[in-house]
């Protein structure tokens, strides 16, 4: 597994990363629930598998204890992120996800994290959304670096995107920036280099675009852009639309990890083997870019 430096936190993180909403477990938000045995395995094949960044919140259902039960022996393996200003709502048959700005929230995250995840630390605690001038007036930056001065946190990072990214990135205390990109989803290609000039470490969520046109859940409008762009004809013989999406993610000079989220060993699988494969060739990945951003320029 090819492993990347984090920017400034010099954390040497495997590329592939693994994002574990997907074991959110009954009574959240989707058709797919998975039981513990099944969770157990799968967290267990992915550290078998060479992925050591592993990203939670605890807006995900009973994913944070599903973590701390089954690999918990297995911390020192992989690097640990999750999430602050949680105040997620368990209702009868779902589960309401809020966020809220507030000193004794995150506190209770982070004592409420730590206990799930069954740790004495976290690798990185980030700001789930939330915007600059709220965090400052609010003194949670304070907060967080008083928790890294504890030693209860490690580094100080942020899950952003449009319109609040830029204000986030010119506060430049970040340690990490978790921003959403895709072939299918490219706006925030240009805001992730600026993130990474600051010396921030850069992790990608939907780098693999749900999957594509071919995942199991359609995503209409990602495969609408996928349609409209052509991108089946520059598509190489053998190659799956998901590993052309996951490996022109991969392909960003400024991508240290792209999170994947999946519960399927055979999609493991695919996604070790695309990352394996590594970056797409130089051409491909102009002509990739070109026809999308023609694509949304013309719209």
């Amino acid at each position: 597994m090819l492993k990347k430096r984090l920017g400034r936190t010099g954390l040497e993180v495997s590329q592939l990363g693994y994002g574990s909403m997907g074991l959110r477990g009954p009574r959240t938000w989707g058709v797919r629930v998975v039981s513990d045995e099944a969770a157990d395995r799968f967290l267990n094949l992915v550290l078998d598998s060479g992925i050591n960044f592993i990203d939670t919140a605890p807006d995900y259902g009973i994913t944070e204890q599903r973590i701390g039960q089954f690999i918990g022996q297995r911390r020192s393996e992989y690097f640990l992120a999750t999430k602050c200003g949680c105040a997620p709502i368990q209702h009868a048959d779902h589960l309401e996800t809020r966020h809220t700005w507030s000193q004794d929230v995150i506190t209770r995250n982070l004592e409420s994290s730590l206990h799930q995840l069954q740790t004495d630390h976290l690798d990185i605690l980030q700001f789930h959304g939330g915007d600059a001038d709220s965090l400052q007036r609010n003194g949670l930056i304070d907060l967080l670096l008083n928790f890294k001065s504890q030693g209860l946190i490690r580094f100080m990072g942020v899950s952003s995107s449009l319109p609040e990214l830029p204000g986030m990135i010119a506060l430049n205390v970040f340690d990490t920036f978790q921003i959403p990109y895709s072939c299918l989803a490219p706006e925030h290609h240009d805001l992730i280099t600026q993130a990474a000039e600051t010396g921030a470490g850069i992790i990608i969520r939907g780098g693999i675009a749900q999957g594509g046109p071919d995942a199991e859940i359609q995503r209409p409008a990602l495969n609408d852009v996928w349609t409209r762009a052509r991108l089946d004809e520059v598509l190489p013989t053998g190659m799956k639309r998901a590993e052309l999406v996951l490996r022109y993610t991969l392909t960003h000079p400024c991508c240290h990890t792209t999170i994947v989220g999946t519960c399927n060993p055979e999609h493991l699988s695919e996604n070790l083997a695309a990352a394996a494969a590594g970056p797409l060739s130089q051409d491909l990945y102009d002509e990739v870019r070109k026809r999308v951003a023609r694509l949304l320029r013309d719209a």
